[in-house]
């Protein structure tokens, strides 16, 4: 039996979370999206469709954009998960914070930490994407208020505030 397994209907996993290490005795059936929401209260990974579909449950876990909603808790079990609440520096929003706010680049919010995240992943791996490079990237977080053209933008100045041209 796995060292991690509590009863046939738990499960203990160990992960860090934003930069806490949290240990957690769940349901096995649990998803991610439940634990971060029910048991740690970090209600910035929302829950919409449930079903992979809408990007408002992603988070970055074990260095990859996921969405949590399809994803059992015990699968993270010694990883370190990233939400939208490791994003800021204090009262600092990131680069890709600030350029959201300034391009106008969401209006409800709902979908917000899905395209941030996503945003700061590609960027990550790419300082400069094309606009088809941002909306394939997008594509996995849908938006009901907006048409995408301010996020694009908002991506664009994101990857220009995190790597300034030099003089």
């Amino acid at each position: 039996m796995s060292e991690n397994v509590a009863s046939s209907d738990s499960v203990t996993i160990a992960l860090h979370v934003d930069g806490r290490a949290v240990r957690l005795t769940v349901d096995a059936d649990m998803t991610v999206l439940d634990v971060l929401r029910e048991q740690l209260g970090l209600t910035g990974v929302r829950a919409g469709c449930r079903n992979g579909d809408c990007g408002t449950c992603t988070a970055v876990v074990g260095g990859q954009c996921v969405k949590t909603c399809l994803m059992l808790a015990g699968r993270v079990d010694g990883a370190r998960v990233q939400t939208i609440a490791s994003l800021a520096d204090g009262d600092d929003p990131s680069p890709v914070q600030r350029a959201f706010m300034e391009e106008y680049g969401f209006q409800c919010g709902f979908c917000l930490p899905g395209m941030l995240l996503s945003t700061t992943d590609l960027l990550d791996r790419n300082s400069d994407p094309s606009a088809e490079q941002i909306r394939d990237t997008l594509s996995g977080n849908l938006c009901r208020c907006t048409g995408y053209v301010n996020m694009v933008r908002a991506v664009q100045r994101a990857a220009k505030l995190r790597n300034p041209p030099t003089t």
